[in-house]
């Protein structure tokens, strides 16, 4: 089981320079994939999704690709392109004139618009950039990345496992609280019956027929198997490894609650009522921490 979370870097060489690759993921209920590459390079973004899909099934994840010079005169490999700052400084000198204030470029602005760009960038072609860096950087940083997410998965199996016996000791409970159940209810009706001045003879073939409807009506026998058998199916997906259990366990909780609801529905009896918000309290808990888990 691996979590959704996690964050994996890894730089290689690159034409004199260093090329650095970051992944970071959160948790979504399908794949999301928010790539950040160099200008130059936007069309190598396919291949890196293509890439993180064959290995990441479920989360959102946000992959930057970064480019550092390794020129020790700070002035790195940067080439300013005049003649687009020439126009661009005219058209921002015609909309400062109609805000009626000046308005400032930032370096960002010059590098998403091109003005200013990375010469290693513009003299090396895509295809070079994957063969040589650019794949070799993000198997690395997604190898990080899987070992982050299956350690914070055994974090959560662990957690899981603890909490999905809490949910089995209720159960236990649940059992037990339901058996008392009708023999409460004899006891009660009974009671009710001498109040009014009534006294049955036992056997009474109409107190019998009132325990036995009561009884059915009241049984949660079905119920705790069921809630046995998806308990037995969330430690099982629990235990594996190598896949991707969220969807599977979502649904196995959404089962687990319909299970409780069924059984709350049916309780007449305070005792079993309570064990029944208790479980579905801890329940909650427990669809929390699978909300990150792929």
């Amino acid at each position: 089981m691996n979590s959704m979370t996690g964050f994996g870097a890894a730089s290689v060489p690159f034409c004199g320079a260093s090329l650095r690759v970051e992944i970071s993921g959160t948790n979504r209920k399908q794949l999301e994939c928010a790539v950040n590459l160099p200008h130059a390079w936007a069309e190598l973004e396919p291949r890196v999704r293509s890439f993180v899909a064959q290995r990441i099934s479920r989360g959102r994840l946000n992959i930057g690709v970064l480019l550092q010079s390794a020129d020790d005169s700070g002035r790195g490999n940067f080439r300013l392109h005049l003649n687009k700052l020439k126009a661009l400084n005219e058209q921002l000198e015609e909309v400062s004139a109609v805000c009626g204030r000046d308005l400032e470029l930032s370096v960002d602005t010059l590098l998403r618009l091109g003005v200013l760009t990375d010469s290693i960038e513009e003299e090396t072609t895509p295809e070079r950039v994957w063969e040589n860096a650019l794949q070799s950087a993000l198997q690395q940083a997604m190898d990080q990345f899987l070992a982050m997410r299956a350690q914070e998965g055994k974090n959560l199996a662990a957690d899981l496992l603890i909490r999905t016996e809490g949910l089995r000791e209720l159960r236990t409970q649940m059992i037990e609280a339901a058996a008392d159940v009708p023999t409460h209810y004899r006891e009660m009706l009974l009671r009710r019956l001498r109040d009014q001045g009534l006294v049955l003879e036992e056997p009474d073939e109409r107190l019998a027929k009132e325990l036995a409807l009561f009884a059915d009506k009241c049984d949660v026998s079905e119920e705790m198997t069921r809630l046995n058998s998806h308990l037995q199916q969330f430690e099982k997906f629990i235990s594996s490894t190598g896949e991707a259990v969220g969807r599977p366990l979502d649904f196995l909780c959404q089962e687990i609650f319909r299970e409780l609801n069924t059984t709350g529905s049916k309780a007449n009896s305070a005792k079993l009522a309570q064990l029944v918000v208790t479980a579905k309290t801890e329940l909650e808990k427990i669809r929390e921490q699978i909300q990150n888990v792929e």
